[in-house]
């Protein structure tokens, strides 16, 4: 693979990357079928918040993304959400898998569809820090109180589905 795909991929990918989040209540078996370093598709699209307090549920997946829409923009009604969106057929890196106590955080990077074989291939020292930062703020959040609005039936409703799998745990090709 050639050095300049490489500089491409990475340059946009962790270029302006942002933290967005998604509780939801998962079986120990769909969560020990997530591996490090593996490549998902979502099919659907990912409802994700910018907000993150403590946990309220048993997971919670941790995205970098700098490819969500903003939704609050558009529909005031769901700016209390922090609601953002991932569009569908998006592709995520298993980057970390970090348990505390009774809580899992699956850490994800979103990353273009272009650069695929880049993502499967190459491990950057960028996917490290981002793994860092996210364990960091996991031991802090989860000492907090869950956020009430993230909490309520309309988003938890949205939100409940594992990202890159069917409920039965069959990864999306």
């Amino acid at each position: 693979m050639k050095n300049e795909k490489i500089e491409q991929a990475y340059q946009s990918t962790f270029s302006g990357l942002t933290m967005y989040y998604r509780d939801c209540e998962l079986t120990e078996h769909l969560i020990s079928a997530y591996k490090i370093d593996q490549i998902i598709q979502e099919r659907g699209f990912a409802d994700v918040s910018n907000h993150a307090e403590g946990l309220s549920k048993n997971v919670r997946f941790a995205i970098a993304s700098n490819a969500a829409s903003n939704l609050g923009e558009i529909n005031l009604d769901v700016a209390k959400y922090g609601f953002h969106i991932i569009t569908s057929g998006a592709y995520f890196k298993v980057l970390d898998i970090y348990k505390i106590g009774n809580k899992t955080q699956i850490m994800l990077m979103h990353f273009n569809e272009n650069y695929l074989d880049v993502f499967n291939t190459t491990k950057s020292n960028i996917e490290d820090k981002i793994v860092l930062v996210g364990r960091k703020n996991l031991e802090i959040k989860i000492k907090m109180q869950p956020n009430a609005i993230l909490n309520n039936e309309e988003w938890t409703e949205r939100t409940k589905f594992p990202i890159g799998m069917t409920e039965s745990g069959t990864f999306f090709k």
